[in-house]
C-alpha cells in the first residue's frame, strides 16, 4: 500500500466526516449551554447572556456563572478531548480498539501519587498553604509521568519500544500500582480513605480558572501533536514495518505519542481524578461513524469526549442535588456496557 492508497482512505470518509463533526461542533454547543444553565441553581440562556455582555443579572448569579459553572463546563470539555484524543493514540498505536490511556499507566500512576499526598501529606509542612492547593495536583501529575517512563524503559528493545512488551508491562506495574492504592486505603484514616475513593471516581468540583489554566492548554497542545501524527497512525494500522516502508518514523512518533498522552492525561486526572470509559468509548463511536483515518477521528473523538463529559458531569449535579455524585460512577455506567458489547463483538467476529 503507498502513500496515495492512505490519500484515498481519507477522501472515503470526508463526506461521512463533514456531515458527523458539524454535528459534533453543534452538541458541543448545546451540551456547554445545558452544563452552564442547570444545576441546583437553574439558570435561564438569557441569564447566561447577560452575564458574559455585561448586562443587567442578579450580582450572585453572575458569580455562579462565570466563577463556578463555565470554568466548570470548559474544564470539562478539555478533560473529555484529552481522555478520548488519549484513548484514539493508545488505540491506533496498539492497534486495537479496547485500548486506552490506562494501559500505559498514567492514570495509575497519577491515583497512587495522590493517595499518598492524601494520607501523608499533612506531614509534608515544608509546603506553603498558599501552594497546598496544587501540591496534590502536582503529585499526581509527577506520579503518572514516572510510571509512564517505568513501563516504556521496560518495554525497550535495543532502543526500540516494543508495543506487546508495553502492554504487558502496563499490566504488571498497574497490578503493583492498585495494590499500593490498597495499601495506602488500609492505613488511611476514615475521612483520608472517604477522599481518596472520591477522587479515584472523578470529579469536576475542584474546577475554575486556576485548575483550567493549567489543563486547558496543555489539552490543546496533546491534540493538535496527535493530529500531526495522524498519518503516522494511519501508517501503523497496517503495522510497524509498513509504515517505516511507507516512510514514515515509526519510532520516534511512538515516543512522542506516549509522552503527549501521559502529559495530557496525567493533567486531567491531577486535578480531575480518575475518569474511566471515556477514552474507550468516544474513539470506538467516531469510528464507527466515520471510519479509521485517524485526522477527522482525533477531531471527532475530541468533541465526542467533551460532550460526554459535560452530560456526565450534569447528570451527577441534578441526580442528588444540592449535592453531586462523582463522574466516574455516571461514566462507568454508560461506558461499562458498551465495553462489554464491543468486547463481544469482537469475540463473536474472531469466532466466525
Amino acid at each position: 500500500m503507498t502513500e496515495s492508497t492512505l490519500a484515498k482512505v481519507e477522501d472515503s470518509i470526508a463526506s461521512a466526516a463533514a456531515v458527523i463533526l458539524p454535528l459534533l461542533v453543534a452538541g458541543v454547543v448545546g451540551a456547554f449551554l445545558l452544563s452552564v444553565a442547570l444545576g441546583p441553581i437553574p439558570i435561564t440562556l438569557g441569564e447566561i447572556g447577560a452575564a458574559l455582555s455585561g448586562g443587567d443579572v442578579d450580582a450572585m448569579l453572575k458569580d455562579v456563572i462565570l466563577d463556578l459553572r463555565i470554568p466548570r463546563s470548559l474544564m470539562g470539555l478539555a478533560v473529555g478531548a484529552v481522555l478520548a484524543v488519549g484513548g484514539t493514540a493508545m488505540q491506533g498505536l496498539f492497534r486495537n480498539p479496547l485500548a486506552d490511556p490506562t494501559l500505559i499507566g498514567v492514570s495509575g500512576g497519577a491515583a497512587l501519587a495522590a493517595a499518598s499526598f492524601i494520607v501523608f501529606g499533612a506531614s509534608f509542612s515544608f509546603i506553603p498553604d498558599s501552594l497546598r492547593l496544587y501540591a496534590m495536583p502536582v503529585a499526581a501529575f509527577l506520579g503518572g509521568i514516572a510510571v509512564v517512563l517505568v513501563i516504556q524503559r521496560l518495554a525497550q528493545r535495543d532502543g526500540r519500544t516494543d508495543i506487546a512488551t508495553m502492554l504487558l508491562a502496563g499490566i504488571a506495574v498497574n497490578a503493583v500500582v492498585m495494590a499500593g492504592i490498597g495499601l495506602l486505603t488500609f492505613i488511611g484514616n476514615d475521612a483520608q480513605l472517604r477522599t481518596i475513593n472520591f477522587w479515584m471516581l472523578g470529579s469536576l468540583g475542584g474546577s475554575g480558572w486556576g485548575p483550567l489554566s493549567a489543563v486547558g492548554p496543555v489539552a490543546l497542545i496533546v491534540v493538535v501533536a496527535c493530529l500531526g501524527l495522524a498519518r503516522v497512525l494511519d501508517g501503523m494500522m497496517l503495522g510497524e514495518r509498513e509504515a517505516q516502508t511507507l516512510g514514515f518514523h515509526v519510532e520516534a512518533a511512538k515516543k512522542l505519542l506516549i509522552v503527549a498522552v501521559a502529559a495530557g492525561v496525567g493533567t486531567a486526572v491531577a486535578f480531575c481524578g480518575v475518569i474511566v470509559f471515556v477514552g474507550i468509548v468516544a474513539p470506538h463511536m467516531i469510528r464507527l461513524a466515520i471510519g479509521p483515518a485517524h485526522r477527522a477521528l482525533l477531531i471527532g473523538a475530541a468533541l465526542l469526549g467533551g460532550i460526554l463529559i459535560l452530560l456526565a458531569d450534569t447528570l451527577c449535579r441534578l441526580i442528588v442535588a444540592p449535592a453531586e455524585l462523582p463522574i466516574g460512577i455516571v461514566t462507568s455506567l454508560l461506558g461499562a456496557p458498551f465495553f462489554l458489547a464491543l468486547l463481544l463483538g469482537r469475540s463473536r467476529s474472531i469466532g466466525a
